[in-house]
């Protein structure tokens, strides 16, 4: 998951500040993904509460800039461009809407303090949210392919 957004990085970054910034903060959200997967769950502790409650709180503003930001831009580039791509967008956008609901329900369940029950199911949901946030990396992917690096090709060319 973490070399797919390095080859994501490599192929956007810097093609717009908003879109560059979001894939840093996705692969912050992974690097903290990472560290929770690496943690002893059944260890009913403060630093284990407040890791879990700081990667909700990172997945949900990632989930936030995506909606709100990030898709928004690419779909006016779609119309602007009106070369197919709203289409896709149409597609793509609720799939992503359902996975979003996915990390939603993810962060309903850890955002407060975690007990003991919750934390001994932390790694079976962790896992399940790490292939909603690797199908979700996919889609966006494709939708910043599609939208945007074929839009500034077009630009520049």
């Amino acid at each position: 998951m973490l070399e797919g957004c390095k080859n994501a990085r490599e192929r956007w970054g810097g093609v717009h500040k908003l879109i560059d910034n979001w894939l840093t903060a996705r692969q912050e959200l992974i690097v903290q993904y990472c560290n929770l997967l690496a943690s002893k769950p059944l260890a009913v502790d403060y630093a284990l509460g407040q890791q879990v409650q700081d990667f909700c709180q990172s997945m949900m503003d990632y989930c936030s800039t995506g909606h709100f930001e990030i898709y928004e831009q690419l779909i006016r580039e779609a119309k602007e461009f009106d070369d197919g791509g709203l289409e896709l967008a149409r597609q793509l956008v609720p799939q992503l809407d359902t996975l979003t609901g996915r990390c939603v329900d993810f962060n309903d369940t850890y955002d407060e303090r975690c007990g003991f029950e919750q934390l001994a199911r932390l790694p079976a949901e962790l896992s399940a949210i790490g292939e909603v946030l690797e199908d979700r990396f996919e889609l966006e992917d494709q939708l910043i392919a599609r939208l945007h690096t074929i839009h500034r090709e077009l630009v520049t060319g």
